[in-house]
């Protein structure tokens, strides 16, 4: 016959009270670090949004007309925004620059420019010898004879040395020069450095660039003032034409800093005899944009020669490179006024970059003829020369500052990008009314959002535990349940007060368990 035990425990108010104390305020710290752990929904953070329109558009509340609305302007503000920013991002990405001119204030002294001239006539004919003529012949035209009219098939002449023959056969400045004054000081040439250019034997005035000369005013009278003698007399008669064969007569001038190397036969411009020239000369310093605003050469952070041959770099230095390495592929040799560093040479095309600072000189050329009829017969006097050959043959070139001023010429970015972030800043407030704030506190969120997902997909579930506190051995409800026979419905027989526990009829448990025959 079953045996059915009702079981009535009641523990004393005294006891209850703390253990009730206990769980009431484990559960709430339980509850309180659930409630903190746990993201917030969309809705709460559509309301506490600094974003304009989330919060009509997204909070709690009734769907409706008025929140579609609300939907649809937020959308059209924030594609208004997206549009205005792409169209910003590409003008930055084009890298628009301007030039800003800034006139600097007159200076007390300023460094006067190099001023090199070279006679358009290479070879002084009454200085060639058949040997000379031999070599030169095809870059003169004339014939290869000797003085004699005998040709040289059958001589032999040994290996030319060009630096040998411009020296002899080139125009003389100690000739040419017949009167120099600069800042009115006489001067002469020995303030003249010898300097090879495609024209052959060339001068330059103030080359040294540690003791470059100084102009302490401007206007005619403060510069260098020469007078010359082409000797045309001494130019080579045409017997053929080549590519070296000239037709003029006169001298090549270019004024430059001493810096850069004379590139006299591009750079360079004419002086006739016969005229007085003037050349006001004005300073411009030049600062151009490197990448990506533009394609400048920056300097050497180390201070280096980057040309070899040349002690810094510039266009005209990089041009002379070109053609040296050009003629040392093709024949293994060099032109006299190319530089002497006969190593690396590099294939394909070559490419001088502007540097980003650079100094240049504006000029303003005008002339007047020279000589008048009184001055004709002076001059004839005292260089024992007739009137003829004065007109012929005498030029005066005047090389001054217009005033002691320099004009600074500076590429800038017209777009940069602080510029850039105010215009989205502005476009941003305009038309969403965010900021950096609010694109971090959008930023949380979606962090939040997601770390709570890896946090649901890395936590595995815990199997339930039994623990024994002083013999008394409980049990989970979700086990009690499995442990159950009854349905869900309840099987309470004769249910008593909440005191009593309910009839469990289930087969007994294992020998010395506490839940043989019922479950507390």
């Amino acid at each position: 016959m079953p045996i059915e035990i009702v079981c009535k425990i009641k523990f004393a108010e005294e006891d209850a009270k703390p253990k009730e104390k206990e769980a009431g305020d484990e559960q709430s710290l339980l509850g309180a670090a659930q409630g903190a752990a746990a993201p917030r929904d969309l809705a709460t953070f559509a309301s506490t949004s600094t974003l304009h329109g989330l919060g009509r558009a997204c909070g709690p509340g009734p769907h409706g007309l008025r929140r579609t609305l609300w939907a649809l302007a937020l959308l059209t503000s924030l594609v208004a925004f997206l549009y205005q920013a792409v169209g910003l991002a590409r003008g930055y990405l084009t890298r628009p620059h301007l030039v800003a001119l800034d006139p600097a204030a007159p200076a007390p002294v300023a460094g006067f420019p190099a001023v090199t001239l070279c006679n358009i006539n290479r070879f002084r004919h009454s200085a060639l010898s058949d040997a000379d003529i031999f070599h030169l012949a095809n870059l003169t035209g004339l014939p290869p004879k000797d003085r004699d009219g005998h040709r040289a098939a059958g001589l032999r002449y040994p290996e030319p040395d060009m630096v040998d023959i411009l020296n002899r056969t080139g125009h003389q400045l100690a000739d040419m020069l017949k009167s120099c004054n600069f800042s009115g000081h006489h001067c002469s040439a020995s303030n003249f450095s010898v300097v090879y250019t495609r024209y052959g034997k060339c001068y330059t005035f103030n080359a040294d660039p540690q003791s470059s000369l100084p102009s302490r005013a401007g206007g005619m009278g403060s510069g260098l003032e020469i007078m010359l003698d082409i000797q045309q007399e001494e130019y080579l008669p045409i017997w053929r034409e080549t590519n070296e064969t000239s037709f003029e007569a006169g001298i090549r001038v270019q004024i430059h800093s001493q810096e850069e190397p004379p590139y006299i036969h591009q750079l360079g411009f004419g002086v006739s005899p016969g005229f007085q020239t003037f050349v006001s000369c004005q300073e411009q310093r030049l600062t151009y944009l490197p990448q990506p605003w533009g394609n400048c050469r920056a300097e050497s952070e180390l201070g280096e020669p980057e040309l070899q041959g040349y002690s810094a770099y510039s266009v005209s230095a990089c041009r002379l490179r070109c053609e040296k390495e050009a003629v040392l592929q093709r024949c293994h040799c060099r032109m006299v006024h190319m530089p002497d560093s006969l190593s690396g040479s590099s294939e394909g095309p070559c490419f001088c970059p502007t540097p980003c600072n650079l100094t240049r000189y504006g000029k303003e050329i005008s002339m007047v003829k020279i000589p008048n009829r009184g001055s004709a017969r002076y001059l004839a006097r005292k260089y024992n020369r007739n009137e003829t050959y004065i007109r012929e043959n005498f030029l005066v070139l005047d090389v001054f500052f217009e005033a002691l001023t320099s004009e600074a010429m500076e590429q800038r970015a017209a777009y940069g990008l602080s510029a850039l972030l105010g215009d989205l800043g502005g476009q941003m407030g305009l038309f969403i009314g965010a900021s950096i704030l609010t694109l971090l506190e959008i930023l949380d969120y979606i962090y939040e959002i997601s770390w709570d997902r890896l946090k649901r997909v890395w936590r595995r579930p815990k199997t339930p535990l039994r623990t024994s506190t002083g013999g008394i051995s409980t049990l989970g409800m979700q086990e009690l349940k499995e442990q159950s026979p009854c349905p869900s419905r309840g099987c309470a027989e004769g249910g008593g007060a909440s005191s009593l526990l309910p009839n469990h009829h289930h087969p007994h448990g294992p020998p010395g368990s506490l839940f043989e025959d019922f479950a507390c």
